[in-house]
């Protein structure tokens, strides 16, 4: 990705759109091996010049926003990430629609931050604003409607409401077993949060 970059540089100039899709590429090479110091310039570089060649309400925009507060989710600077995914989220419904499967994505993810910030009561209609998207765009049997579900059944085993939880997770469960199959890592994740919360569910 640094020679790609590099020669993207040189051959279209260091504010093409190009170069922000290899700065992005190059950001999450380093986000995925645990660099995020490394990764933190490339992002911020990727969202200046996406701003600046395609506008602050481009699509492209919206992807890096998502990005970089992605990455300071996993850097636990909560409250660096919390208006990225606002602004991504505004972008995407003004531009894609609001039942866009881009805009339940970035709903997904602010949940999910709500919810890392032990904020329940704002994670909760955004897991359910994501989920009517997922179901409503991809069809019910959709792997990324497992995945809200998933989240969902989270939250609520968070809030301590395990009757809400299981029947979330044993949904999303069905749809993974089907579309995926039985020995896909993310059916066994769900399987063993099932397995947990049912174990918790005894103990109370």
């Amino acid at each position: 990705y640094q020679r790609a970059l590099d020669i993207s540089e040189n051959v279209l100039g260091p504010q093409h759109p190009d170069v922000a899709t290899t700065l992005n590429n190059l950001a999450g090479l380093y986000k995925s091996m645990g660099d995020y110091e490394k990764a933190l310039p490339f992002y911020q570089r990727a969202l200046d010049i996406s701003e600046n060649v395609l506008g602050p309400q481009h699509p492209d925009v919206a992807t890096t926003l998502n990005n970089l507060a992605g990455l300071y989710e996993s850097m636990g600077d909560y409250e660096k990430a919390l208006p990225l995914y606002q602004r991504a989220l505004d972008i995407r419904e003004n531009v894609l629609g609001p039942q866009h499967p881009s805009v339940a994505t970035t709903l997904n993810n602010l949940a999910v931050l709500y919810e890392s910030m032990g904020d329940y009561e704002k994670a909760l209609p955004l897991y359910q604003r994501a989920l009517d998207i997922s179901e409503n765009v991809l069809g019910p049997q959709h792997p990324s409607v497992a995945t809200t579900l998933n989240d969902l059944a989270g939250l609520y085993k968070s809030m301590g409401d395990y009757e809400k939880a299981l029947p979330f997770y044993q949904r999303a469960l069905e749809i993974l077993k089907n579309k995926l199959g039985s020995a896909h890592p993310n059916f066994k994740i769900v399987e063993q949060n099932i397995q947990i919360l049912k174990a918790e569910m005894e103990e109370k």
